[in-house]
């Protein structure tokens, strides 16, 4: 069952502590022995701040939090800033699972899927650093249209990696009563807002 928050409140779950333990060799010094950074650079083939360790070694949402707020000067417009929480690099998919749909639907059969850009490709997963935050931005109604819209939209659902996360683990987000939708739009993930703003207006495929 997913969560519920308010817009723009911070869905945030600490990162639980990682534990490393060390075998030394009769005779050998724990000063001498390799530090757990070291430890899982060796075995993820980077320092595990790197894109290299990041790409092999998916985020998990105890490590990230996800805020959802609106973008000042476009109102039909949202921001998705999932920041890395944890001390290690992390992988996400391309872009965030998010569907829009009615919170008092028995399900999400419904819901209405974003438009995503075409031609994927690169490495399999954005790079997210300690302490550093992914974005994506959605346009709810990238017409502006005020006809033709779906009625009853009432709720933005995120989960920050449909290639890793189970569903459960989506995030949801209440959009105003009257929000427009109709045909959006949902760019990649980006270091910046501005990036991924620039990423939404290039969709133009169905995703998943």
């Amino acid at each position: 069952m997913s969560v519920r928050h308010s817009l723009a409140v911070t869905t945030l779950v600490t990162a639980g502590a990682v534990l490393a333990l060390t075998a030394y060799p009769s005779g050998s010094s724990p000063a001498a022995a390799a530090t757990p950074t070291a430890a899982v650079a060796a075995a993820g083939g980077g320092n595990a701040d790197s894109d290299s360790y990041a790409y092999q070694h998916p985020c998990s949402s105890q490590q990230l939090s996800i805020t959802v707020t609106g973008r000042a000067g476009a109102p039909s417009q949202r921001v998705i800033a999932v920041r890395n929480h944890g001390k290690a690099a992390c992988g996400l998919s391309y872009y965030p699972r998010v569907d829009l749909g009615r919170s008092t639907a028995r399900d999400n059969s419904h819901n209405v899927l974003p438009l995503v850009p075409s031609g994927l490709g690169g490495p399999p997963a954005f790079p997210v650093h300690a302490g550093h935050t992914a974005y994506a931005v959605i346009d709810l109604d990238p017409s502006g249209a005020t006809r033709g819209t779906v009625p009853g939209i009432d709720e933005l659902n995120v989960l920050a990696d449909g290639d890793h996360m189970a569903n459960a683990e989506t995030r949801n987000f209440p959009l105003a009563r009257g929000t427009r939708v109709l045909r959006p739009k949902l760019g990649l993930y980006r270091d910046t807002v501005a990036a991924a703003v620039a990423s939404m207006r290039l969709a133009d495929t169905p995703p998943f």
